[in-house]
């Protein structure tokens, strides 16, 4: 802060020139083991490397695969520990996401899918409050767009298979029961809501969520330590105060992390669903 500034300070007031408040930069991680090169894209410098949250999506697959082999090995009709959970996991998926969203009749060949979806979006999210990893993969939005735009793919394509390519489109553009001129209004919003729109917001949604979470945490876990470290004593109850409501926001975050794969999940089965209807 300039002499000028300082003077203008009122007296007791605190300066705040030592700490360095979190931001989006925090998410951009240096690439591991130095960079490839670099290019210029939408007026933006683009580094190319092996990315921290990259590693993450390897690790998720590779433990992901790990443990449902171990589980799945010595099946047993008195299931083990190992047997009992991946059973669980497996069918809350297909029942609770597959059968009762998309129906008795299509739901099987798709609890793949949604079952992968799951437990990869789930592992990257705790991700974000497992000691010495500590960082949500999907608080990156590329990360996040590609799997809205697979699952965009995956409902599209199934739709247009049943309906044919402009039934599918009249499904999702003309609602049913509806005539008249107000169809000039309705039909391009109902196309851009169910065609367009919606890997964006399904996207956002789980890339938000992430972002905001870890972003609360950076603030009251390094706010808290500048309170007690830098500032004087009289602040230490504040930063005190900072921490417990980190170690609060920590516990919230691991439901929100839990809610955000599920969700993201669920609107996949509806969005199939959706595709496979006869009529909305």
């Amino acid at each position: 802060m300039s002499g000028i500034g300082s003077a203008l300070l009122p007296q007791g007031s605190i300066r705040t020139e030592g700490f360095t408040p979190p931001g989006p930069a925090d998410f951009d991680l240096p690439p591991i083991g130095g960079d490839f090169g670099t290019f210029h894209a939408f007026g933006q410098e683009f580094v190319l490397g092996v990315t921290k949250p990259m590693l993450q999506l390897v690790l998720s697959a590779v433990l992901i695969f790990g443990f449902f082999y171990l589980a799945s090995r010595k099946r047993a009709m008195v299931p083990g520990k190992l047997q009992f959970v991946g059973e669980e996991a497996y069918g809350f998926v297909r029942n609770s996401l597959g059968r009762d969203i998309i129906g008795t009749h299509d739901y099987q060949r798709f609890v793949p899918y949604l079952f992968t979806l799951f437990t990869f979006i789930l592992l990257n999210n705790l991700f974000a409050s497992i000691p010495f990893i500590q960082f949500p993969t999907f608080s990156r939005s590329g990360m996040v767009y590609g799997l809205a735009l697979m699952s965009w793919i995956i409902y599209n394509v199934v739709g247009m298979k049943k309906h044919g390519i402009g039934g599918y489109f009249k499904l999702q553009s003309v609602p049913a029961g509806i005539t008249g001129p107000i169809l000039l209004l309705l039909v391009p919003l109902e196309f851009m809501s169910n065609i367009i729109v919606r890997p964006v917001t399904l996207a956002l949604r789980l890339f938000a969520n992430m972002f905001a979470g870890h972003l609360l945490l950076i603030l009251f876990a390094l706010g808290g330590e500048y309170l007690i470290v830098e500032m004087s004593l009289a602040y230490a109850p504040v930063g005190v105060l900072a921490w417990v409501l980190f170690l609060a926001v920590a516990f919230l975050e691991i439901l929100i992390q839990f809610l955000q794969a599920y969700v993201f999940v669920l609107l996949n089965a509806m969005y199939i669903q959706g595709a496979l209807a006869d009529e909305h």
